[in-house]
């Protein structure tokens, strides 16, 4: 790990996003909650705050860190669930890990609860969006076109 015991403790923030591609059936089943596995957005927002939490353990040398705020938002967008994790912490070093790993295993919640109608579900887009705080500094990342 890197050793970062001599750096300030500072409030850090990060929002990352990413998107699942979806067929029209799975678009409907989502917007009708019929999935045989219950309501996909609010398990992948679950999913998401939890995975978020345990980033230290999936993600080797990555520090443990004290958590202050985690908050996922899983949508249905025309085509696609759109996923945004912000993930606030007062700390020596960042929650860029966290808030991406929010993200990843919330749409891989999505792939998991949706398979059963699309199995051509495609993850895009995992990206970190906004950074704040920290020696590096403040980070948005420049706006995105939509993939077809």
């Amino acid at each position: 790990m890197v050793d970062v015991g001599s750096k300030p403790i500072t409030e850090r923030v990060a929002i990352a996003e990413g998107f699942v591609r979806v067929s029209e059936a799975l678009e409907r089943a989502i917007r009708d909650d019929a999935l045989a596995k219950g309501n996909l957005l609010e398990t992948a927002r679950l999913a998401g705050i939890q995975a978020c939490k345990r980033t230290d353990e999936l993600i080797p040398l990555c520090h443990t860190l004290p958590l202050d705020h985690v908050d996922v938002l899983a949508t249905l967008e025309p085509g696609r669930v759109r996923l945004r994790a912000e993930c606030r912490v007062h700390a020596r070093t960042g929650v860029e890990m966290e808030a991406l790993t929010a993200v990843s295993v919330a749409a891989l919640t999505v792939i998991d609860m949706g398979k059963a109608v699309d199995k051509s579900m495609v993850v895009e887009g995992v990206r970190i969006v906004e950074k704040r705080g920290g020696r590096g500094g403040d980070y948005v990342a420049p706006v995105q076109e939509r993939s077809p």
